[in-house]
């Protein structure tokens, strides 16, 4: 009998970094395989050096590539079409699990960048999000069709949807776009200690947290310099004597990363004192205006 595995699929405009593919990767997650396609690539560039050209105005611009990227469930097939089609109905009706399998999906996909970034030396590969795709699918198919990024059925569903989209919400409400502008335009100007707990805040969504409690060290340690008498409000004041009474665990987190992988209490040392850094970001950033 023919097996059908689940998937989550992602369409983005352009090309990624990692090569196109087939690649198993194996977690505490069980068995995953990622597949990758670039559709309707532009020829490669000729070898040779050829001089630059005078642009001409109304050119039609060439075609976009589009990558495929389908996140297949390896190791949880379906017992037969009968289940598959339940899963999927189930999963494309809940908020919830499209959050999740998209979550699951898209991780696996930064999971590889990732890796191509250190493995290349590469400091500029970028993370994806769902919200960057152009289409993004659920579905099931046999082996032979999700290996090619096809399937036996699947649903277009809308990543931007439901409690995924919290944070997306909260960063529409900081107007981002004013504060760029600023930035920008010589105004304004970011605080080391944002840079900092943004990274580490990328590094914990990643399941890096090892990475993570280094970089909170240096990001809580610059945010109680930049940002000590930033605002006159109780509570700024209070959640930064928190970070001053707790910058010991930050350092110790930090140590025990050195050594090796933290445990669970450990790393909920990590996730609480970044969230209590950003609650001290975003107040300023709302505060202010």
């Amino acid at each position: 009998m023919t097996r059908l595995f689940g998937f989550t699929q992602f369409e983005f405009a352009g090309t990624i970094a990692v090569a196109d593919g087939r690649y198993v990767v194996r977690n505490d997650g069980g068995e995953r395989v990622l597949v990758l396609e670039t559709l309707a690539a532009p020829a490669p560039p000729r070898r040779r050096r050829r001089r630059a050209r005078e642009a001409e105005a109304g050119t039609p611009r060439t075609t976009l590539p589009l990558a495929r990227v389908t996140a297949v469930r390896a190791s949880e097939p379906f017992s037969g079409e009968e289940e598959a089609s339940r899963w999927l109905e189930e999963a494309s009706a809940n908020e919830e699990a499209i959050d999740r399998l998209v979550a699951e999906g898209v991780g696996l996909l930064n999971l590889a960048l990732h890796a191509h970034a250190v493995a290349s030396g590469d400091p500029h590969v970028q993370a994806l999000t769902a919200r960057r795709a152009v289409a993004v699918r659920l579905g099931y198919g046999n082996g032979e069709e999700v290996a090619s990024g096809e399937f036996s059925a699947a649903l277009e569903v809308d990543a931007g949807t439901g409690a995924g989209t919290r944070r997306q919400q909260r960063a529409e409400e900081l107007r981002p776009q004013e504060r760029l502008a600023a930035v920008l335009g010589g105004r304004e100007r970011l605080d080391v200690c944002e840079t900092l707990i943004l990274r580490a805040r990328s590094d914990l969504d990643a399941g890096r947290e090892r990475e993570a409690a280094l970089q909170l060290r240096v990001g809580l340690e610059a945010l109680l310099a930049e940002l000590g008498d930033a605002l006159a409000d109780p509570g700024h004041e209070e959640d930064m004597a928190n970070l001053e009474s707790r910058r010991h665990e930050a350092g110790e987190m930090a140590n025990l990363a050195l050594r090796g992988d933290l445990d669970a209490e450990q790393g909920k040392h990590v996730h609480d004192l970044v969230a209590i850094c950003e609650r001290v970001l975003r107040r300023r950033r709302v505060l202010r205006g």
